[in-house]
């Protein structure tokens, strides 16, 4: 069994699935849809509008957060695990929103492979930080006094822009001795809108190493 069918064991019948974006997301999405074609009822809450364009694409009935009252699981990768299944996101540039879908979820699944897993999160030395276009040069300035160091996310030699219409900052950083600390410092910058922390919000994940899939548990070691 791989890693996406693992995941879609968490998935019943009637669920609001909120759908994650990225590759592994990717991966999940296009299996639901699989299931959905089968008979499989459920709605899902897609995370960007790439998740949502795919999902059309795949048959899967969506719904927004404006419409139901919860998210039963959400399904979505990560850039990096630490131990304690504190997350680092954003590198598909949809960070808010996957969190706000998974701070509304009642279980939030991870799907990694197992190079993601670090020690530390900051291991891999990117933060992103998704800013309002008045605050952009406002928020570097203030990003560097807390010692990182932001870059304008560029592609295709423009800003690039989330569904949000914002822009994001991409911070070097070291590894992350007191994460929420520095959560809560950049998040009281005006202009910042979210980090790619993602913290305590994880109650599973699962991690492919090879052809063996590993479950994690908040709170079971």
């Amino acid at each position: 069994m791989n890693i996406t069918e693992h995941a879609l064991e968490f998935i019943q019948k009637g669920h609001v699935v909120g759908l994650g974006t990225g590759r592994a997301a990717t991966d999940f999405v296009r299996a639901l849809g699989r299931r959905v074609k089968a008979g499989l009822r459920i709605r899902g809450v897609p995370t960007s509008q790439a998740t949502a364009d795919l999902a059309q694409q795949l048959g899967i009935p969506l719904t927004t957060l404006n419409e139901v009252e919860r998210i039963d699981v959400t399904v979505d990768g990560a850039d990096e695990v630490d131990p304690q299944l504190d997350l680092m996101k954003g590198l598909g540039g949809a960070l808010v929103r996957e969190k706000i879908v998974a701070a509304a979820s009642e279980r939030l699944v991870i799907v990694v492979g197992s190079e993601k897993l670090v020690p530390l999160l900051g291991t891999r030395g990117i933060l992103p930080v998704e800013v309002v276009p008045f605050g952009l040069v406002f928020c570097r300035t203030q990003l560097l006094k807390l010692e990182c160091d932001p870059s304008p996310r560029v592609t295709d030699g423009r800003l690039f822009q989330t569904d949000n219409g914002n822009h994001i900052l991409d911070c070097k950083i070291s590894v992350l001795t007191n994460p929420a600390e520095l959560e809560q410092a950049i998040q009281a910058v005006p202009g910042v809108v979210g980090t790619g922390l993602f913290l305590g919000m994880a109650h599973t994940v699962l991690v492919q190493d090879g052809e063996e899939v590993e479950i994690l548990e908040r709170g079971s070691s």
